[in-house]
């Protein structure tokens, strides 16, 4: 099991766990961790809704895909540890990473 660390726009703080073996990406987490991320492109890159910000472990992660800081540019907020969630795989390279949620449909559902 992966462990990553993940702060909504509030700054509440969650430690989660994810599968390392099936191929799951971060926005794919979040949700089943019931954070509501809005994720309106399915996982293409094509939306920014599922924005985040690494905060620690960024040096990790693989690299950016053109389509992926295609869509960061448009986005007002981005910074330059910015990431889209439906672009980061899980694997060993995630494990302690910490992550800022900041589209704006972030809340947990109750």
């Amino acid at each position: 099991m992966i462990n990553i660390t993940v702060l909504n726009k509030a700054g509440e703080e969650r430690q989660l766990e994810a599968p390392e073996d099936m191929g799951l990406n971060l926005m794919e987490i979040l949700k089943a961790h019931e954070y509501n991320v809005l994720a309106t492109c399915g996982g293409m890159a094509m939306c920014g809704t599922c924005h985040v910000q690494v905060l620690e472990g960024g040096d990790n992660l693989a690299a950016h895909s053109d389509a992926e800081l295609d869509m960061l540019d448009t986005l007002p907020d981005a910074e330059p540890n910015s990431r889209l969630a439906c672009q980061l795989r899980v694997d060993e390279n995630m494990n302690g990473a910490v992550f800022k949620l900041c589209a704006e449909e972030d809340v947990e559902v109750a």
